[in-house]
């Protein structure tokens, strides 16, 4: 199944299940949405609950957070995370905050969903991964889905949950197919919020990681596999609630991290984990901590400088030779 279709799957299920639910964003209803989640949506369920806005983040942000407050369940589109910036009052304070604000009176179940970080050849105004900005503040729920079953259990999880969540889309992983259990197929399924995923075990190196390059981080641990390294890669599914326990479990029996992310080095997820390391699990450490992340400027627009910054599969192969001592 693609990701695509996990997604459009989950939405279709969650609005037949739930009358309460709604989808509002620009596209997704006429034109079946920009990357056709939404496909088939506005015909199956017209367009009380299929809302085509004119583009205006701000407003229908708004309007989607006071519906929530009334009980509704929006589910909000942005046609990517960088026009989430024209919002991120709503989101931030009328969203994440209320709960809290109100004693518990006022709950918020709304999710925002959308295409997060670097696409291609889309420049900088359009390339930024808001993981970490997102996952900064307390309310909020932030979750990053790698594969069609990610996709899939953690958007019926976010569609259900009590809380405003930020879910983190990636545009080029939406035409991949992966292989979907059974059990991801049934219209109950949900996957856990704040639990990680062992995508593959290893004992040599632990590679922190969310989103496409879960993929990059697999291809290097194969890689790595053929000179001798054992990978371990961990798929974080959620960045914020963070599961510490299963990064620190798995750095304590490698003994050596890396983190993997596309957004930006100061400051990013990637920080936040070596911090939680350092803190947690310092004396099982046999070697520095390394982050890989984007580089630290503004996304360049040709080709080649854009694919300089970003993280490489190579790049995380050097990085794993070098925390096992076996740099080249």
């Amino acid at each position: 199944m693609t990701v695509r279709d996990a997604l459009n799957s989950a939405l279709d299920e969650e609005m037949s299940a739930d009358p309460k639910v709604f989808v509002m964003g620009e596209e997704v209803g006429e034109y079946q949405g920009a990357y056709k989640i939404t496909k088939g949506l506005l015909d199956k369920y017209g367009p009380e609950r299929v809302v085509d806005t004119p583009i205006t983040e701000a407003g229908f942000t708004g309007i989607g957070v006071g519906a929530a407050y009334h009980g509704l369940r929006p589910v909000i589109e942005f046609m990517t995370f960088n026009f989430s910036m024209q919002a991120i009052d709503h989101i931030i304070n009328s969203a994440a905050k209320s709960n809290y604000m109100s004693a518990g009176q006022i709950s918020v179940p709304i999710v925002f969903r959308g295409p997060n970080g670097a696409a291609a050849g889309v420049g900088a105004q359009h390339s930024q991964c808001y993981a970490a900005w997102f996952g900064s503040c307390p309310g909020l729920k932030v979750l990053a889905p790698y594969s069609s079953e990610d996709a899939r259990g953690l958007l019926k999880a976010a569609i259900r949950d009590p809380d405003p969540v930020v879910f983190l889309e990636n545009e080029l992983l939406y035409g991949e197919s992966f292989p979907i259990s059974a059990e991801a197929l049934d219209s109950s399924f949900a996957l856990p919020i704040g639990k990680a995923k062992i995508e593959r075990e290893g004992k040599d190196v632990t590679i922190v990681t969310y989103s496409k390059m879960v993929g990059y981080s697999i291809q290097a641990a194969e890689i790595l596999s053929k000179e001798g390294i054992s990978a371990e890669v961990i798929n974080l599914r959620s960045i914020r609630p963070l599961d510490r326990p299963a990064i620190n479990a798995s750095v304590r029996k490698t003994n050596r991290l890396i983190t993997v992310e596309e957004g930006f080095p100061q400051h990013g997820v990637g920080a936040e984990i070596c911090a939680s390391v350092v803190e947690e699990s310092f004396e099982y450490l046999d070697a520095p901590v390394e982050r890989i992340s984007g580089a630290d400027v503004p996304m360049p627009y040709a080709a080649n400088l854009e694919r300089m910054a970003v993280p490489q599969v190579e790049d995380i192969v050097r990085a794993a030779k070098r925390a096992c001592f076996r740099s080249s």
